[in-house]
This record gives C-alpha cells, structure tokens and sequence, in this order.
C-alpha cells in the first residue's frame, strides 16, 4: 500500500543513503516519445534538504534525463530495498540541469566531495512528493560492489575527449530534444 509522507525526514534519509543503486525516470511530453529509465550508483546522489535532492549526472550514451528536463521538468527516483526490511521510495519532482559553469555549479559540486571524472552535470530536484510502498515484490541481493568502469573509461578519455563526446553523443535525446548546454560537434564531411 502507498504512503505519501511529509517530507524526506532524517530516518528516510539515512535509509537513502544505505542504498547502493537508484533509478531516474524521465519522459518528454510527446505521446510517441521514449520513457527514460536508468539505474545509478557510485555515490552520485545528495539530499539538499526535506524537498531537494541532487545528483551528479555522469557521462553516458544518452543524455535523455537533461534533454527531458529542459523539455517539462519532471523526474522521478525510486529506491529499492534489495536487503534489509522491504521498501520502495519514490521522489517525485521538478528538475533542472546544473552544467559546468553555470551560476549554481560550485556551489552544488561542493556537496558530492572529489569530483568524478565522468561528471557530465548536476540534476538538481525540487521534490514535490515523497511516496513510499511496501517492496514485497523486490527480490533480496547482496551487494558485490560498485563497478568501476566508467569511471576509468572517463579518465582515459580526459577533459577534452569527454567534452567531444558529449558533442557527439549527448546533444539530444532519442527523440530529437536538445540537452541543455551541450553543443552538437561538427563534423567536416569534406562538401
């Protein structure tokens, strides 16, 4: 059964912190338009306050949750209890995107410690519903560990390389929405 609770209080946020993976969903307001879910880890996210969250939003293959965002500004985390008493947490909300060099950009980066290579932006959320269910369903895993690979993929790549990519890769959405900040590269095509 759900349960909407008041805020995000301090025992909810220590249970937050327990879990090693969240997912973000985000979607844009065209019917046919692609329904974004993905699953994040690696000590990525920080709870602002009872209504505000944020979390590093590291380099991928998509960047469907900003382009969502500057779209319509609505996102979801939800949280599973993989051990422990069952508990699924959903944080609803309105989002935006804190990019390198933008006004908030220090003042947020300064929540998450060492910076991660592969931080591409920061998805800060004004959380407008906190709703918890039971977790019956979810099944009970151990933990092995965070993987690391991105993380080195990043490095390798560098400053530079990693901003191309982001030019070549996470300008727009699958459906075609810009990403905020993000400049499509040009390519000579020799014409």
């Amino acid at each position: 059964m759900a349960k909407v609770l008041p805020e995000i209080d301090s025992q909810l946020a220590a249970w937050i912190a327990q879990q090693p993976l969240f997912f973000v969903a985000s979607a844009p307001l065209i019917g046919e338009g692609h329904v974004n879910l993905s699953p994040r880890g690696l000590d990525t996210l920080r709870l602002l306050g009872p209504h505000e969250a944020a979390f590093y939003d590291l380099n991928g293959s998509g960047n469907e949750t900003a382009a969502h965002l500057a779209e319509n500004g609505r996102i979801t985390l939800m949280f599973c209890a993989f051990s422990g008493a069952p508990r699924i947490l959903r944080l609803y909300g309105r989002g935006e995107v804190v990019r390198p060099g933008d006004g908030d950009w220090t003042a947020l980066r300064r929540h998450f410690g060492d910076a991660l290579p592969a931080a591409r932006q920061i998805i800060r959320i004004a959380v407008t519903r906190v709703q918890s269910s039971c977790g019956y369903g979810v099944p009970l895993m151990a933990l092995q560990g965070q993987r690391d690979e991105l993380v080195q993929w990043s490095a390798k790549k560098g400053e530079a390389g990693l901003l191309d990519y982001q030019r070549q890769k996470n300008h727009q959405s699958i459906d075609g929405l810009p990403a905020p900040g993000i400049t499509p590269l040009q390519v000579d095509n020799g014409e």
